[in-house]
């Protein structure tokens, strides 16, 4: 029974891809490799390809990581070595509490309160000093890519915290204590050895928060806009695979339609699951790490 129900999670996944590969069929047979590389998404005229949708997917959780990891891994050296015993259970608490707030709510708060706060005053100075810079040129809707990317960070920011905290409490606190007899301080203890000790892992957790961001669906429909275009700016609305999928499936008129919508969503999981396989290497990585060292 113990081998059955190991065997149903993986054949789950199979049952899964083959599914979205079967409906997928006739967009794959209309389009071909073309799906990926078209930026055209017409379903008047039923043509459809998805690279600028793959490309705000992309972008916004480069936002998301570029906003996150930062803070997330300041927050798990925090909890670990700087914050006194009495702060490190409560901090922890709220940090994994943030994981636990449903995504539609991060969509409506990042909707009626992030995106004003994003047009007025932050997108209005990043385009008034910084509009010669790509990236921050353009109208200033609120909306778009950078609100996407900002909803997206702080919906990863717990994975990625809880991760890294755990990796750095596997450190062993002979590699702490070797450097502060040596003299060091303690942020030169931290980041000089408990940091490069435990970066597999951390990397790890930076990957599975980028799994989490690539498939987060109704939070990023709210506030990234609709814009099937690629733009540099990331004042632009856009478009992700998920919002779109969310956003159009119930509207798909035609069998060619939701086959093209159910082809992106296969795009999607392949993504997702070499991304979460890259993260697990990893993750295995640090856990045997020590194992290793000692042989």
């Amino acid at each position: 029974m113990i081998y059955l129900c190991g065997l149903a999670v993986f054949l789950v996944a199979v049952l899964m891809l083959y599914e979205l590969f079967d409906q997928a069929r006739p967009a794959i047979s209309r389009f071909g490799f073309g799906f990926l590389t078209s930026r055209t998404w017409d379903p008047v005229k039923e043509n459809f390809g998805i690279l600028p949708i793959i490309y705000g997917t992309i972008a916004s959780s480069v936002v998301a990581l570029v906003i996150a990891v930062p803070v997330s891994v300041g927050a798990a050296i925090f909890v670990t070595d700087v914050a006194p015993g009495w702060m490190r259970a409560p901090v922890a608490f709220l940090i994994e509490l943030l994981a636990a707030i449903p995504s539609i709510v991060y969509g409506l708060w990042g909707l009626f309160v992030l995106v004003p706060f994003v047009r007025d005053p932050v997108q209005k100075f990043l385009g008034g000093h910084f509009s010669f810079i790509p990236l921050f040129d353009g109208p200033q809707f609120g909306i778009g890519l950078l609100a996407a990317g900002i909803v997206l960070a702080i919906m990863i920011l717990p994975i990625i915290t809880s991760i890294s905290r755990d990796v750095l409490l596997a450190v062993p606190s002979t590699q702490r204590e070797a450097m502060l007899a040596l003299g060091a301080t303690r942020w030169e203890a931290t980041s000089r050895a408990v940091i490069p000790y435990a970066r597999s892992g951390i990397v790890g957790g930076v990957i599975l928060g980028l799994g989490r961001a690539i498939g987060e669906t109704m939070a990023v429909t709210l506030v990234i806009g609709n814009g099937f275009k690629i733009s540099a700016s990331l004042f632009q609305p856009s478009h992700t695979i998920a919002s779109t999928i969310a956003s159009e499936f119930s509207e798909a008129p035609s069998e060619l339609y939701r086959s093209a919508l159910i082809e992106a969503g296969l795009v999607l999981l392949l993504i997702a699951l070499l991304v979460n396989i890259g993260a697990r290497l990893l993750v295995w990585r640090i856990v045997h790490a020590p194992a290793r060292a000692r042989e």
